[in-house]
């Protein structure tokens, strides 16, 4: 069974090379047909997973219509493009289940990734703590994919690989949401140490963020239980405390006053996208909103942490 991947960078590459890693043909879509060479030729990722090998049957391609065998194809665009992307070239993706990967909430309406997904088509999604060096590397990790059965079942068996543990959820918001809450919560992390308040603080935020996560969630029709599994408190636990996360290095570099690389960042756009949700579900999210003003330079970090350590004080909820 062909397997198709839209998006060639790091994370797109990477479930790639895991799905070809025991000899399946995968066909990995990327934009710049410099990448396609690299991929193809000399059998690696350059921009994205630096001298990475990648399985012989992994092929690349920037023509899309060379998909249209596929009998599953994955989205691992960046959030904010996906919607774009699907109402250029619905009609040319093979007619297959399509899964989505990024994680993130559109800036633009609030919508999540499968809200843009094509009425005549099933689709899924992939989340989950994973970061992509170590899935391109065959490294043990464990994701959970969210679709209705039987759906979900058939994904399960043809996407899961002696490197990748995959666990089934119908829980399609909550997988989404995990996903994407989490981002904001790291770049709080990162803020926290590299302006230096210490573990402590780091450790607090982390643990307030994940009760708005989960009320944030709840709020939206996701089931509680599924932000303490993998796409929720396992995708917090990972990408709060490595610099190998994007949105962990953020806040490290705005708490340090440093630049940052230029890779996309998804927490970003989504900490606007989140507060503007949740006041449509009239949620306070303090540690979402302080990171959407520090990032929108509308307070300074100094002010946001004197905010968060001074609101009244009340019970653990």
């Amino acid at each position: 069974m062909s397997i198709a991947v839209i998006g060639a960078g790091a994370f797109g590459t990477a479930l790639a090379n895991v799905f070809a890693s025991d000899g399946s043909p995968v066909q990995l879509w990327a934009r710049d047909p410099a990448q396609v060479v690299a991929i193809n030729h000399e059998r690696c990722n350059h921009t994205r997973l630096p001298g990475q090998p990648l399985a012989p049957s992994l092929r690349a391609t920037d023509n899309l219509a060379r998909l249209s065998n596929a009998q599953t194809c994955l989205i691992a665009l960046p959030a904010q493009k996906t919607a774009a992307f699907l109402a250029e070239n619905h009609q040319i993706l093979p007619k297959c289940p399509l899964i989505f990967c990024a994680k993130g909430i559109n800036k633009d309406d609030f919508s999540l990734q499968s809200d843009h997904a094509p009425k005549d088509q099933p689709w899924a999604v992939l989340s989950g703590p994973g970061f992509a060096i170590e899935i391109a590397q065959l490294l043990p990790t464990a994701l959970v994919l969210a679709a209705p059965d039987p759906l979900g079942i058939e994904l399960q068996s043809l996407l899961a690989r002696p490197s990748l543990r995959l666990y089934r959820s119908q829980d399609t918001t909550g997988v989404q949401l995990g996903g994407a809450l989490k981002n904001v919560i790291a770049i709080a992390a990162g803020i926290a140490i590299g302006a230096g308040y210490g573990e402590g603080a780091r450790a607090a935020l982390i643990t307030r963020g994940f009760a708005e996560m989960r009320r944030l969630a709840i709020a939206c029709g996701a089931q509680s239980d599924t932000l303490t599994g993998l796409s929720g408190l396992g995708d917090l636990a990972l990408t709060c405390g490595s610099d190998k996360s994007r949105n962990f290095r953020q806040g490290l570099a705005l708490g340090s006053n440093r630049t940052t690389d230029a890779q996309t960042v998804e927490g970003i756009a989504t900490a606007a996208a989140v507060v503007k949700l949740a006041q449509t579900k009239n949620i306070d999210l303090p540690v979402c909103a302080g990171v959407a003003d520090i990032l929108s330079r509308r307070r300074t970090i100094p002010d946001t942490i004197t905010d968060l350590m001074s609101r009244p004080l009340t019970t653990e909820t």
